[in-house]
């Protein structure tokens, strides 16, 4: 028998043997230690994936409620410029309203003063008009008692008539 390199046969059977008994425990341990070890960092990588897919999901849906709160706020200070510039109008219309009010009721008094002016301008009117008939009645209870005749009476009250004039006399 020769030798391989100085080896002989049952060295290099026990070697083989052995080779293949590693081999196959190498199969078994990876069987049982590699595959729920590879299990274990595939499912923390799915773990991983899955937070971070959720993570990415949660960020977009953030983004987009901040968006709409941003058009919200937007619509909002819109519609707060809307009802001040309503209130502004209703205000408006509110004071011309009461200025127009103001200046009907100034009207009306103006009006009332010119009537009570008129009717004071009457009253007045009708004392002097009574002045002139009690003035006229002395001036014919003198006349009667002076015993004036008929004609001087005549000429009397014409004289009285033409001072007082036709109109004063007529209203």
């Amino acid at each position: 028998m020769s030798r391989l390199f100085d080896l002989d046969w049952q060295l290099l059977a026990d070697s083989s043997l052995m080779i293949i008994a590693i081999f196959f425990l190498f199969l078994i341990l990876s069987y049982f230690l590699f595959n729920p070890a590879r299990k274990m960092l595939n499912s923390r990588k799915e773990k991983i994936q899955n937070e971070l897919d959720t993570a990415k999901t949660s960020l977009e849906n953030a983004q987009s409620l901040k968006q709409e709160y941003e058009t919200k706020l937007k619509e909002i200070d819109k519609e707060a410029e809307g009802i001040l510039s309503e209130a502004r109008k209703r205000a408006l219309a509110n004071e011309n309203a009461i200025v127009a009010e103001a200046k009907e009721e100034a009207a009306r008094i103006l009006d009332r003063a010119r009537v009570e002016a008129e009717l004071e301008k009457q009253k007045m009117s009708d004392d002097v008009k009574r002045e002139i008939i009690v003035i006229a009645s002395l001036m014919a209870g003198k006349i009667v008692s002076a015993s004036v005749d008929t004609a001087m009476q005549n000429q009397l009250i014409d004289e009285t008539l033409k001072e007082m004039g036709d109109k004063t006399w007529l209203n």
